[in-house]
């Protein structure tokens, strides 16, 4: 039977792994799409409103 300091440990472990998902799912998305499209966008227009 795992100890309350290894369940502490797991749950810290699995409330970061949330937090870098929520926070990170989007920007993933978006980079794959950048790096992955043919012909490849300018950063600066990606990110420019006045592009």
């Amino acid at each position: 039977m795992p100890s309350e300091d290894t369940k502490e440990r797991i749950n810290k472990a699995v409330e970061v792994g949330r937090t870098i998902l929520h926070y990170g799912w989007i920007p993933l998305i978006i980079y794959i799409g950048f790096t992955r499209s043919n012909p490849k966008p300018e950063l600066f227009k990606l990110i420019s409103p006045l592009a």
